[in-house]
């Protein structure tokens, strides 16, 4: 079984398609570009014409919105649920405070400029984020988010929001965008497919002999030299969110988009990546975003719900649970 690949930007972030029929990449390209199209106009965050727009502009009033929203929220809401609001999708208006106002491209990078795209790098320290963090001005939400305050009426199609609280689904949106890509391309094609968009993987129809072999690291576009760990997986999801790669600078002060609800803050203290495995790419990736918010408290966590996990700490150190493939030379603990 011979694989063909391919690659580009989208959603603000880096695809990888992958097919086990090289005949199929053409038309399976089609198909994801196509998804991941329907998910921007339907939720982007930074599109004004976008339908998660319109809810958020709508002062509290009931929105008419298509089926994609729909299930995307309902997505969002059902992460929220599994995970007591620690991945809750009302966290807009903390983002804003944050920094986090425009798309990633455009903002500010942090004072101490990571490697670009595609360098072998070294694994960073945690101490230019957390350092300014605990230093800087505290920026706080003046309306606490809540799920439970979002009324979705899946029937007829509407959704409410309570002014002002602004949604935002980039915890679940993109897993359920390389979810619904790679069904997409295995259902039209009969191929073996991997979706990646930004290193939150969907694998549908028959994976290669041996699985599909993914380089796990802080950083979805490093090169495959960069310290992480090969493993092959040959279904279901794996997500990796890690507080190390996506950040900016604001007023002096390191920031990052992983959100804790109960302090409307960028999270702090926390590992710098947490890569899980699971059915698909949205519950790898409810599990993986919930574990940087619950900190010292996921291992046990994960453990609890059987979910594959390799968790790495500020300094570096790997810990694995479950049937995640241990390391070579692996420290057996690593500790927040």
């Amino acid at each position: 079984m011979k694989v063909a690949r391919a690659t580009w930007e989208a959603l603000g972030t880096s695809v990888v398609l992958q097919v086990s029929d090289p005949a199929a990449l053409g038309p399976a390209r089609v198909l994801v570009e196509r998804e991941l199209a329907e998910i921007d106009r339907a939720c982007s965050r930074f599109r004004t014409d976008s339908e998660l727009m319109r809810v958020n502009a709508a002062g509290g009033r009931a929105v008419h919105v298509n089926p994609l929203l729909i299930e995307a929220l309902s997505v969002a809401l059902r992460a929220a649920e599994l995970t007591d609001g620690d991945v809750d999708p009302t966290i807009g208006t903390a983002l804003e405070l944050a920094g986090y106002d425009r798309d990633w491209s455009l903002l500010a990078p942090p004072p101490t400029q990571a490697n670009p795209p595609g360098a072998p790098s070294s694994p960073p320290s945690a101490a230019p984020l957390a350092a300014p963090l605990l230093g800087a001005p505290r920026i706080r939400a003046r309306v606490r988010a809540g799920w439970r305050t979002v009324e979705l009426d899946s029937e007829g199609q509407t959704i409410r929001v309570p002014a002002p609280i602004k949604l935002d689904l980039g915890a679940t949106a993109k897993a359920l965008a390389a979810d619904r890509a790679a069904k997409a391309v295995a259902q039209a094609t009969g191929v073996g497919v991997l979706v990646s968009l930004g290193g939150d993987i969907s694998i549908s129809g028959e994976a290669p002999e041996g699985g599909w072999r993914v380089h796990v690291t802080d950083d979805h576009r490093s090169h495959h030299s960069a310290p992480g760990q090969t493993i092959a997986i040959a279904d279901g999801g794996l997500a990796t969110s890690s507080t190390a790669v996506r950040r900016w600078s604001q007023q002096g002060a390191t920031r990052h988009h992983i959100i804790d609800p109960d302090t409307q803050e960028p999270v702090t203290h926390t590992w710098r990546t947490v890569s899980v495995a699971a059915v698909d790419c949205v519950d790898a990736n409810i599990a993986s975003t919930a574990a940087l918010v619950r900190a010292q408290d996921a291992p046990a966590w994960l453990d609890e719900l059987g979910l594959p996990a390799r968790l790495v700490d500020p300094a570096g150190r790997v810990r694995t649970l479950g049937d995640w493939p241990a390391e070579p030379g692996m420290m057996s603990e690593a500790s927040l």
